[in-house]
């Protein structure tokens, strides 16, 4: 059990971070860098000149691009087998597990640790205004705790009981609130990071999906290769 989990997390989580980092490079990476420039002073909202929107960043800086690749796939196969561990329980419980399934699984994933903190923290770019940081940390991990304690209860749980208890810790974080700064601030344009919170969300829920995909998959390949014991 223990050596399909490792198999199956860790290939999967590698693959997906690998996938995933691209997705980063291409689409979420360039609108990072622009931000920077509004950071650093370089470009200046509402300033003298106007500033274009689709900025010519130049070459992407080799070192950084090939540490982001190694550590978003340290991240997902992190993702991988805690995914796979939770398929693992699933079907000790008499639920089955295949590729197609492990789709629902990825997007819940997806929904636990991106989405639902999204919704009170969404993804910043450099130089805004954020309350303190390990206040930040505590709601986000409750906010995905709870969330995927929910999750649970809604696709396992028997009974109203679980499933309002599922919706009330859907429902607590946000009720609650995110930590928020006491005022906005910033010097990068609104819509930028508009757009970058979109972009992140978007690869995010990809790769998240991938995952799922191929967790599944590499769970019910292992599981069909599994020698099967032999009566006494």
């Amino acid at each position: 059990m223990f050596s399909r989990i490792l198999t199956s997390g860790l290939i999967a989580g590698a693959a997906t971070g690998l996938i995933a980092a691209l997705l980063q490079l291409w689409f979420v990476q360039p609108v990072l860098l622009h931000a920077e420039l509004y950071e650093s002073g370089q470009l200046a909202h509402f300033g003298a000149e106007v500033v274009s929107a689709h900025q010519d960043l130049g070459p992407f800086e080799w070192t950084r691009n090939m540490l982001s690749v190694l550590f978003t796939m340290l991240v997902y196969a992190g993702y991988g087998l805690m995914l796979v561990a939770l398929m693992a329980v699933s079907e000790a419980q008499g639920h089955a597990v295949t590729a197609r399934q492990g789709l629902l699984w990825g997007l819940a994933g997806y929904l636990t640790m991106q989405l639902a903190p999204a919704f009170g923290l969404a993804p910043e770019v450099p130089g805004v205004a954020a309350a303190d940081v390990q206040i930040r940390a505590l709601w986000w991990l409750g906010t995905a705790l709870a969330t995927g304690l929910a999750l649970w209860l809604i696709a396992f749980g028997k009974g109203w009981a679980a499933w309002g208890v599922a919706i009330v810790l859907l429902l607590a974080p946000h009720v609650i609130g995110a930590p928020q700064p006491d005022s906005y601030a910033g010097p990068v344009p609104p819509e930028l990071s508009a757009e970058f919170a979109g972009r992140a969300l978007g690869a995010g829920a990809m790769a998240w999906a991938i995952l799922g995909l191929l967790a599944g998959w590499f769970w019910q390949r292992e599981s069909q290769r599994a020698p099967v014991p032999q009566a006494a």
